[in-house]
């Protein structure tokens, strides 16, 4: 069996043997059929010989970008294309997302079934203290022409200008009344909490999460016709809860939790999540054969395989939350899914090797190292950077 010597918490090292066989590889052919409307929201790989300054410019490298966007459709994922997780607003600008977003549409227009949905925000707009309403919605009207242009759906995701501009729930209403009049086709509205971007603080008018709720629901259930779901990303599976049973028919819940997904999507007796998770990106995989057990009404099989994954996302999305993205690429890079492990803006440099230590011992009980040998080696080549040999 494969071993390799890891760094602990304690300041020591250990030898550590890699314990589970991988899950089973996808079967080839049609991708599979779910029960749950499920979206993984994909990184993007750098170019690591690129010349620039890696901490303030992004050079793509698209063959690899696209090929990862194939590998979610293979699973029978929906792409979420220029979120969070592929640096938006955090080293990726408005430009950069447009020119991926539009890049992705095209990938997905060349494959029949292939589902993908892009963010609009107004992240080309910067916060400040002069910046109205009124410019606010200029902005959201301008990136949603564009990615309807370009034939994509929309995912609406929250403003940080919105968020500095606004007065109190009133603004929020005219915003998002002005936007979602105008939608060609319903959209996803992503409600990002502050523990994924500090800048969100207080959105929907309230810093207490119930109270912005109530602004949110009202929002939502007012322009039901024009919202295909929302995306919670709180952390918590109790405010999820709450307000996916006040839901107007026909509009979905899409989890955003990756703390608590796998009971969200499993649902109870009056009702359950659908997905949109950063989280699926790096247990794609698992995440898809679990959903396959889901859609044959194996709830069992679907946490045997989802429950281990569960200890790993909370460990790739602990605070501070919003450096979960070096996670996420860390181990699509064990998976062999890039060559490299370098982010835009420095960002494999915001984790720990202890933190990336801890991470391949959860991926190893989640059976997502998709070839043990490959990762051992990758974890030692990173490990040998920071002095320990093997």
């Amino acid at each position: 069996m494969t071993s390799i010597q890891l760094p602990t918490s304690a300041g020591t090292t250990e030898r550590y043997m890699i314990r589970n066989a991988p899950l089973p590889p996808p079967r080839k052919g049609a991708a599979p059929a779910f029960s749950r409307v499920a979206y993984a929201a994909a990184h993007v790989v750098v170019d690591p010989f690129a010349d620039n300054n890696p901490t303030l410019d992004v050079a793509f490298d698209w063959e690899r970008t696209l090929a990862f966007r194939h590998h979610l459709w293979d699973l029978g994922f929906g792409v979420a294309e220029a979120m969070d997780t592929a640096q938006r607003g955090m080293g990726l600008s408005w430009a950069q997302a447009l020119e991926l977003s539009q890049r992705a549409i095209a990938e997905a227009k060349s494959r029949p079934g292939a589902v993908i949905a892009c963010g609009a925000g107004t992240d080309h707009l910067e916060p400040g203290p002069d910046v109205t309403i009124d410019q606010v919605i200029a902005a959201y009207e301008m990136q949603v022409e564009a990615i309807q242009s370009a034939g994509g759906r929309i995912i609406l995701m929250a403003s940080r200008a919105l968020a500095r501009a606004a007065e109190g729930p009133d603004d929020y209403i005219r915003v998002y009344d002005r936007i979602l009049s105008a939608v060609k086709e319903p959209v996803v509205i992503h409600w990002l909490g502050e523990m994924f971007d500090p800048a969100l603080a207080g959105y929907w008018g309230s810093a207490d999460h119930m109270t912005a709720m109530e602004t949110a629901l009202s929002i939502i259930n007012s322009h039901a016709d024009k919202v295909d779901g929302v995306k919670i990303s709180l952390l918590s599976a109790d405010k999820e809860i709450a307000m996916r049973r006040r839901l107007a028919p026909g509009v979905k819940m899409y989890t955003g939790d990756d703390f608590n997904y796998a009971e969200l999507i499993a649902g109870d007796s009056e009702g359950y999540s659908h997905a949109l998770l950063g989280i699926f990106d790096a247990i794609a995989p698992a995440a898809s054969l679990a959903l396959e057990k889901l859609a044959a009404n194996d709830t069992a099989g679907f946490h045997d395989i989802l429950a281990p994954t569960v200890p790993l996302s909370r460990h790739i999305f602990k605070a501070p939350t919003r450096f979960y993205k070096t996670g996420v690429v860390f181990l699509a890079w064990l998976n062999g899914h890039q060559e490299h492990f370098l982010m835009a803006g420095g960002q494999q440099s915001a984790r720990s090797l202890v933190h990336f230590a801890e991470l391949f011992r959860l991926a190893d009980a989640a059976r997502c190292l998709a070839d043990p040998d490959q990762a051992a080696g990758r974890m030692a080549s990173l490990l040998k950077v920071g002095g320990l040999d093997q």
